[in-house]
């Protein structure tokens, strides 16, 4: 395992991603986004990337690293409802009765 795969497995900050990568981020944006920005980049190297990358590789290090930009960058035109990346997003209130739902006779 390469060094900067090692130093990338025990990033556990958003803030050391941003870092790690040298990209630049604006810390309250982060702070209140940053749970959906890294679920989104952890969905995108799962389907786009390998599991197990050598970072060392520049290719593999600047794909891992568009990424992060991307998934940063969605956040700020997107919200995260509108993405749906956690399961309450998508799960369906069982008390909840739409309008639409309601037949008319």
């Amino acid at each position: 395992m390469s060094t900067k795969t090692q130093a990338f497995n025990q990033i556990t900050q958003a803030e050391d991603y941003f870092a790690f990568f040298n990209l630049p981020y604006d810390a309250q944006f982060l702070n209140v986004n940053r749970l959906h920005i890294l679920q989104k980049f952890s969905r995108m190297v799962r389907e786009k990337g390998a599991i197990a990358p050598d970072l060392d590789d520049e290719v593999t290090f600047n794909r891992y690293r568009e990424f992060l930009q991307e998934a940063y960058s969605l956040f700020q035109t997107s919200s995260p409802q509108e993405q749906k990346l956690f399961k309450v997003f998508n799960d369906k209130p069982k008390n909840v009765v739409l309008l639409s739902e309601i037949a008319m006779e």
